[in-house]
């Protein structure tokens, strides 16, 4: 399936981004919105319980005024006493009707009209008896009244706070749930766009290892935004320039391999001819130059055998022609190949283990042998020993070639097996390798579904380790 992907990456990037902070945004603004709700109700709740509390006490205030202002008229007589019993009165008056507006409860309204209404008939009997003995009581049941709508009224105002509490306590719940919705949400954005993102640049990265592999045959395809897919169709067109000129790499190869066979043949045998006396007796020194000519034209025609077997190794995949191959017998076969370089050298060969039978290709698995023991004489000073244990276990039969050269450098390893790569700790030798011994042991182990690796030495110079299965592995159908 395909995936739809901006135009370009740092779109995809900026897409990723807002969406993410959008769920975070809209938390962002319900509890902006919820806190401002709560503290707007807060806000009018206080102002209305203050309001509330002031005109219930200044109720009592005030029927204390006028009661005080009427018993001084009615003991003095002075008419400024009762202009200010009436100046008390309006005040009451005016903050009855304000308390009666400010109250939504009905039953605190009827307390406050009915103190309204105790009030008007109290001023009833002011006005036609201002010196009755009985003002005292009504004033003091009106005073009682006030106090109870000033009970009633701080009532109202716990009430209103017990409200506050329980919304405060929702706008909290409701916060947290939201926090609970959102954040998963957000969680599974960064999720999704990671994975966008991280998904083609991995694709990206995956193909670049294959081109540094190698594996040229199969074409590079980059899904994702239009940038990373011009990326990819430029790296496509690095892959067929690499395609192309390896391909032209190997037809030359191939080519100059069998061109220089054929002149190569004609030296190494008029050295031969010329050895054996064929064109008339030679002089000592004579017969030291075509030695020399000869041990030369041996030494080019082995390089050219490996420029042609690593040339064949990379054309595809190695047919196995499987038998039962002794691999003691293999090593030991080999050493007698290798019987004048070692003499040359006067070095010995060591071959110890038991004797050990594998399905192999014996061709093959002789031409690794045969490498690797030619690699120890090249590394091996002269007088010293070479190595060859053979071991096995329940599935593998292993086969350890050990020299006492100069060893593999610690910056070589990793680059031990590369075609055409020569290490830094070379012999003293007047003439180089091809650098592709190695690289064709290597192919041809694989192609045995086995391994090569450079293990620790016992002491000085370099050691082999070569597992092979003993029986190969049959493909499943």
């Amino acid at each position: 399936m395909h995936t739809y992907y901006p135009r370009s990456f740092l779109k995809l990037i900026a897409i990723g981004f807002v969406l993410v902070a959008l769920p975070l945004a809209i938390a962002l603004a319900s509890a902006t919105f919820s806190i401002g709700r709560l503290a707007n109700h807060s806000e009018h709740a206080v102002n209305q319980a203050a309001r509330i509390a002031r005109d219930s006490r200044v109720l009592v205030e005030e029927i204390t005024a006028m009661e005080r202002s009427i018993r001084q008229y009615a003991i003095l007589g002075d008419e400024a006493l009762l202009e200010s019993y009436h100046a008390s009165r309006g005040k009451f008056q005016a903050t009855a009707q304000e308390l009666h507006a400010l109250l939504h409860d009905p039953a605190r309204q009827q307390e406050v009209a009915a103190l309204l209404a105790g009030e008007e008939a109290l001023n009833r009997s002011i006005v036609a008896h201002p010196e009755s003995q009985g003002l005292p009581e009504q004033f003091a049941a009106l005073a009682a009244q006030a106090r109870e709508v000033l009970t009633q009224a701080n009532d109202q105002i716990d009430r209103e706070v017990e409200t506050l509490q329980d919304m405060a306590s929702r706008t909290r719940r409701l916060l947290a749930l939201q926090l609970l919705a959102l954040v998963p949400v957000a969680a599974m954005l960064i999720a999704g766009f990671t994975f966008l993102i991280v998904k083609p640049i991995r694709h990206l990265d995956g193909e670049i290892r294959r081109l540094g592999q190698g594996k040229l045959e199969e074409a590079v395809s980059v899904d994702g935004p239009e940038d990373l897919r011009y990326l990819g169709e430029r790296l496509d067109w690095m892959r067929s320039r690499l395609l192309e000129l390896e391909q032209q790499k190997s037809r030359f190869l191939r080519h100059i391999s069998h061109e220089l066979k054929t002149p190569l043949t004609a030296l190494r045998e008029g050295a031969e001819l010329l050895s054996e006396g064929v064109a008339g007796e030679l002089t000592p020194t004579q017969v030291e130059v075509t030695g020399i000519l000869r041990n030369n034209t041996l030494r080019l025609q082995k390089l050219i055998e490996d420029l042609l077997d690593y040339n064949t190794l990379q054309g595809g995949t190695v047919s196995l022609a499987l038998s039962s191959v002794k691999l003691d017998d293999l090593a030991r076969e080999a050493g007698e190949n290798q019987g004048l370089a070692l003499q040359a050298k006067n070095l010995r060969l060591d071959l110890a283990g038991p004797a050990i039978e594998i399905e192999a290709d014996g061709a093959k698995l002789r031409t690794v042998v045969d490498n690797l023991l030619s690699n120890a004489i090249k590394f091996s000073p002269p007088g010293e020993t070479i190595r060859i244990t053979l071991s096995r276990d329940a599935e593998h039969a292993l086969l350890e070639v050990a020299d006492r050269g100069p060893g593999i450098a610690p910056q070589d390893r990793e680059r031990l097996f590369e075609p055409f790569y020569q290490g830094q700790r070379q012999p003293a030798s007047h003439v180089k390798g091809s650098g592709l011994g190695l690289s064709i042991v290597k192919e041809l182990v694989h192609a045995h579904h086995g391994s090569i690796e450079l293990a620790e030495p016992d002491a000085a110079g370099a050691r082999f380790r070569l597992r092979l299965p003993l029986v190969q592995p049959r493909e499943t159908t």
